[in-house]
């Protein structure tokens, strides 16, 4: 399998979740072994920062890449649709410190990117041991095994009565722009004042994110969070979400989980082939078991 880049420039407008800041952002061609690098062209030609695990600096909510005084917040989505599209290097250009939410999922970049052959071949890690990174106090956990191919399988286990336990999976083969890019970002109801009220998700709006009502929400409640997004009037469906958006798949959220896991564990810095499982995944844990691949990968070299 040889290397891909882009076939052309792909230029994306729009604010970021957390900070709500506008962002215009363009993807485009790079050369045989640059990976996936992010410039923010606000701070100079020279403000870059490589997609790899020691670039983590924060994973609350989203995942930050961090290099002196150059950030870039929320990249999971667009690692994860490269990924997904088989990019291998590509070169991120953001006029601000957030990658542009869009519609909360990985669509309108599949939905454009074409590949463009390289004449370098694709660098493959072949996992060479079981890798397993726990969190004890959530019960959460990744487990990466060595395999000939690659696969995903993600179980979501919130304790919620609306979204159950949802199990999601992905082979490398299987088509990711129609049965995983489409999962949107999800919240629960009574998460959204705490969140705003701490800085956060301010670009989130009734277009971007599932909204979970897991708690019954007098309407009072429901208007005040109405005046927030600054959208019309919102109700709750039957099924325990905010009318806002109709659900692609029934586990849309599950889904969702698998898509932030691809795109995290793209930092490890290469494709895998391995079996990746994983509980209750979210950024701390999924960095970490990429940040044990760029180990590995340092004593193979």
């Amino acid at each position: 399998m040889r290397q891909f880049t882009l076939a052309e420039k792909y230029t994306f407008c729009g604010k970021g979740l957390h900070t709500g800041l506008p962002c215009r952002m363009t993807v485009s061609p790079a050369a045989e072994n640059t990976g996936i690098v992010f410039r923010r062209i606000d701070l100079g030609e020279d403000a870059v920062v490589k997609a790899v695990a020691e670039n983590v600096s924060q994973t609350s909510r989203s995942t930050t890449l961090s290099s002196g005084n150059v950030d870039v917040h929320t990249v999971e989505h667009l690692l994860s649709a490269l990924t997904g599209c088989g990019i291998d290097n590509a070169l991120i250009d953001l006029d601000n410190a957030e990658v542009p939410i869009l519609d909360g999922s990985a669509e309108p970049y599949v939905s454009v990117f074409k590949a463009a052959a390289q004449d370098a071949e694709r660098v493959y890690f072949d996992v060479p041991q079981v890798i397993e990174i726990r969190d004890e106090k959530s019960g959460s956990w990744v487990r990466i095994e060595p395999a000939k191919t690659t696969s995903y399988e993600v179980t979501v286990d919130f304790g919620s009565k609306v979204l159950g336990v949802q199990n999601a999976r992905w082979n490398g083969g299987e088509d990711y722009s129609s049965q995983i890019a489409p999962c949107r970002t999800f919240v629960f109801f009574h998460e959204l004042e705490f969140l705003f009220a701490n800085n956060l998700i301010k670009g989130g709006d009734v277009d971007n994110a599932i909204v979970i009502v897991e708690h019954p929400v007098t309407q009072e409640q429901l208007d005040r969070m109405t005046d927030l997004f600054g959208q019309r009037r919102l109700t709750v469906s039957g099924r325990g979400y905010l009318d806002n958006l109709t659900l692609h798949f029934p586990n849309e959220c599950g889904r969702h989980k698998l898509l932030d896991l691809i795109g995290d564990l793209r930092l490890g810095g290469a494709f895998l082939h391995a079996r990746v499982s994983a509980f209750k995944p979210g950024h701390s844990i999924n960095t970490k078991a990429a940040a044990a691949i760029r180990a590995l990968m340092a004593k193979k070299n």
